[in-house]
């Protein structure tokens, strides 16, 4: 707990970079794959779940950055960014609509530059950071 109490920004800024890493790599993985196997659909468990995984750290490390900032637009902007993700994953699975695939990587670069912002910008002591927003 101590690790997300003083590097929150930094684990979500690394978790949604993993994220986005594993969304890049997933289709290229699986194109090398097609020319050693004629079928796709043996996808292997553990790494369709690694989504879910980034899910729950992103959202615990958004969860203690908005409770450090002090910002007022980044806690709304962090928690948006994160159910657009959750979604967009969620209907990957499900399949609710047919979504094209790098509409997600938009979320996830939004939270990555998010959590950068608010590490540089957000986290000051001073009277010249952003608690002085109106």
């Amino acid at each position: 707990m101590i690790i997300t109490n003083q590097k929150s920004d930094n684990i979500g800024a690394i978790a949604s970079s993993l994220c986005l890493i594993h969304c890049v790599a997933t289709p290229l993985l699986f194109i090398a794959q097609t020319c050693s196997i004629t079928c796709c659909s043996a996808t292997p468990i553990w790494w369709k779940s690694i989504d879910y995984l980034f899910l729950i750290i992103s959202f615990f490390a958004i969860y203690r950055s908005t409770k450090t900032t002090t910002s007022n637009w980044i806690k709304p902007a962090l928690w948006f960014s994160w159910i657009l993700l959750f979604v967009i994953i969620l209907n990957e699975k499900i399949a609710w609509f047919n979504f094209p695939e790098s509409l997600l990587y938009a979320p996830a670069l939004l939270l990555i530059a998010l959590h950068l912002y608010n590490r540089k910008y957000c986290q000051c002591k001073t009277t010249n950071c952003c608690v002085n927003e109106k």
